[in-house]
Parts: structure tokens; C-alpha cells; sequence
């Protein structure tokens, strides 16, 4: 590690960096926890994504807002996709964290409000959407699990991650990822 480098994590353990201006309101402290902890360095900035405000129409999940780019000063760590989607009567945050290549490598759902459904939350089920890219569909009645007592979470879930991963799939072919 140089000089400059070690100055830096000095300089971050000392003042603690603002979030990227506001960027998710009262979600950003547990979005950071969890790229730190997914990607293991407290040394990165998230950019914004510049998608074209009409592909951006087209995509399946709404991008612009919620997805950017994990970097640090030498390379790209991945991207980060922070949603939301309906579960009976409210909504739920989910994050959704992606290596380099844009390959799912952690999920998580971050405030769930609901009595019933929060079981997909759970570590065991969201693995399964590790390892998928935007060449792959996911699909709550052929390759995703259910869960007793959580249809709607299940199916609303596993929709928003087909649409997040067919959206992938399109900005990669556009060459914007």
C-alpha cells in the first residue's frame, strides 16, 4: 500500500465522508455497510450511470435513479442497484450488488414493511439470485424457490430481479456497462 493510499484510510478512519449527496436519503448508511462488506474496502465512490433518458424508457426496471457504478481510484469493483418493490399492502428496499462483469454477488432486502413475507430477506434465499447476469431469466414457478407464506413477496421479488437483470443485459449490449 503507498503513501498516498494509507494518508487516505488515515484521513477516513479520522472524518467520516459524507454520502454521495444523499443519493438514497436514510437507505445510504446501510447501502454502504453493505458494499463494504461485500466488496471488503471502505475505499471506493459510487458514480452515476449516464443512460440515455430514452433507453432508459425502455428498460424493464427503472435504472436511472437507483444504479451506479462501485470504483475506487484504480478500478471498477462493480455496481450497485438500490429498488424498490410491492409486497401485499406497502413496499420494500432491496439492494442489489454486482462485480465488474455484472454478475450478481450479494442481494439483500433492506426495510421490509409488512407482518408476513419478510422471509425473503433471508441470506439462504437470496442466494439464489448469486451468479445470474443479464443473460439469464429468474422466475418465480420454474428456478426460484417459494416460500410458505410469502407468495407475494416471492413473486414480487423475483420479478424485480428478472427486470433488473433484463435491463443489465440491455445497457451491457448498448455498451454502457
Amino acid at each position: 500500500m503507498g503513501l498516498v493510499s494509507k494518508l487516505f484510510l488515515i484521513l477516513l478512519l479520522i472524518v467520516e465522508l459524507p454520502s454521495p449527496s444523499g443519493w438514497m436519503g436514510k437507505l445510504d448508511k446501510k447501502i454502504h455497510k453493505e458494499i463494504q462488506k461485500t466488496f471488503e474496502s471502505a475505499l471506493y465512490t459510487l458514480e452515476p450511470i449516464e443512460i440515455p433518458e430514452r433507453l432508459n424508457s425502455e428498460l424493464p426496471a427503472a435504472m436511472k435513479r437507483g444504479f451506479r457504478k462501485i470504483r475506487t481510484s484504480e478500478a471498477l469493483l462493480g455496481y450497485v442497484f438500490v429498488g424498490f418493490a410491492p409486497s401485499k399492502t406497502a413496499k420494500y428496499d432491496y439492494l442489489v450488488l454486482f462485480d465488474s462483469n455484472a454478475r450478481v454477488v450479494h442481494a439483500k432486502v433492506l426495510v421490509y414493511r409488512e407482518e408476513y413475507g419478510g422471509e425473503i430477506g433471508s441470506k439462504r434465499w437470496l442466494r439464489q439470485f448469486h451468479g445470474k447476469d443479464g443473460n439469464d431469466r429468474v422466475d418465480h414457478e420454474t428456478n426460484i424457490d417459494a416460500i410458505s407464506g410469502a407468495t407475494i413477496s416471492v413473486r414480487s421479488m423475483t420479478i424485480a430481479m428478472d427486470k433488473l437483470l433484463q435491463s443489465v443485459g440491455m445497457l451491457q449490449k448498448k455498451g454502457i456497462l
